[in-house]
């Protein structure tokens, strides 16, 4: 249909109607197309919706989730699972940061800009000694599903950042994700951090919590 035509319909100006073509040919919805004309001059330009789905629909991505976790957390060794499927994930994100410097320094700092990009609101590292480092996070993106299922949520969360490390190929470990230490505090424990110009030391064995991803 022409922009007339659709004026003509609606009972608006040809200029609204031009307007809101605009935002929805942009958005996916709609497209332009030249109409066939069997004399000399300029085609119209006709408009008409495009088929399929509706990109801005509603989601139900909660759903999928808590479906997926289920499942993860009706194998054998869900811990394990979700862990490796973090480290997929985890790899995946990192790769369009760059390969990054190859400091241990640079890549906390990489993986705490990674973690805000998701909304974990990461908190700046803090140095704990020896060659450690802990981020804590202020939120969860998953916060339902993790009170839910958080040996599976936290588990995928260790291996979100495990992954990422590989990906830069960072010497720094993600030792363990303590889950909720306070009630709006999850920390991400790292180890092999080596100052700059300087050597990490070995990272001391540490008590875990049996609630605590490793």
């Amino acid at each position: 249909m022409e922009i007339t035509e659709i004026a003509e319909r609606l009972g608006v100006h040809a200029n609204t109607v031009r307007f809101h073509l605009e935002t929805l040919t942009a958005n996916g919805q709609v497209e332009h197309i030249s109409a066939e004309r069997g004399v000399p001059g300029r085609p119209a330009r006709l408009y008409r919706p495009v088929r399929g789905m509706d990109p801005k629909g509603p989601r139900h991505y909660l759903a999928l989730a808590e479906a997926l976790a289920e499942s993860l957390a009706d194998t054998p060794d869900p811990r394990q699972r979700a862990i490796e499927a973090g480290r997929v994930w985890g790899r995946r994100q990192a790769e369009g940061m760059g390969t990054g410097s190859g400091d241990s320094s640079d890549a906390v700092t990489r993986l705490r800009h990674m973690l805000d990009e998701l909304d974990f609101t990461p908190e700046q590292p803090t140095d704990t000694g020896g060659g450690r480092r802990r981020i804590d996070l202020r939120h969860c993106p998953f916060l339902e599903l993790a009170l839910e299922r958080r040996e599976v949520v936290c588990s995928l969360h260790l291996g979100l950042m495990r992954g990422a490390m590989e990906a830069w190929d960072s010497e720094v470990t993600v030792d363990r994700l303590d889950a909720f230490v306070e009630p709006d505090v999850c920390s991400a424990h790292l180890g092999n951090v080596r100052p700059l110009g300087g050597n990490a030391q070995e990272t001391s064995t540490e008590e875990h919590s049996p609630h605590t991803p490793q």
